[in-house]
């Protein structure tokens, strides 16, 4: 846990460290094996050149999406059916109560609808479905 933790007693004084120590050995030695297989697995997909451009927030954009709802995006990027089009009477009162929702209640919305609470960081037009892409319907 520690360079000479062998012959360091636990005390009240060092207790937290030790705990804390204790407690991150034995997450991260659990996960070692896993970690090393999809670091080996991302680079057989993705070229380690082509990672190295990107910073860690750049990177999380890229394989996770965002987090972030840009509501214009997902109004402009929205298929309509059944009769509804984007002045219809009941869309307008959807997106007016979108509209009011924080980026967590827009998440959930979305993440209802859709499956997924990330946005791909291309934005809404590169939303996909199990089948490929897939507009956001009402």
């Amino acid at each position: 846990l520690k360079p000479g933790g062998a012959n360091i007693s636990v005390t009240e004084k060092n207790k937290k460290e030790y705990i804390e120590r204790m407690v991150k050995w034995r997450i991260e030695r659990g996960v070692v094996q896993q970690t090393e297989s999809l670091v080996r697995g991302f680079y057989e997909v993705v070229d380690a050149r082509l990672v190295s451009v990107f910073d860690a927030r750049e990177l999380e954009l890229v394989i996770a999406g965002t987090a972030e709802i840009d509501l214009s995006d997902w109004r402009n990027n929205t298929e309509y059916r059944g009769g509804y089009h984007d002045n219809h009477i009941v869309i307008r009162w959807f997106w007016a109560a979108v509209e009011r929702f924080n980026n967590e209640q827009r998440l959930r919305l979305l993440q209802f609808v859709t499956g997924t609470s990330s946005i791909p960081y291309e934005g809404f037009a590169s939303l996909r479905g199990s089948n490929g892409p897939r507009r956001f319907c009402v």
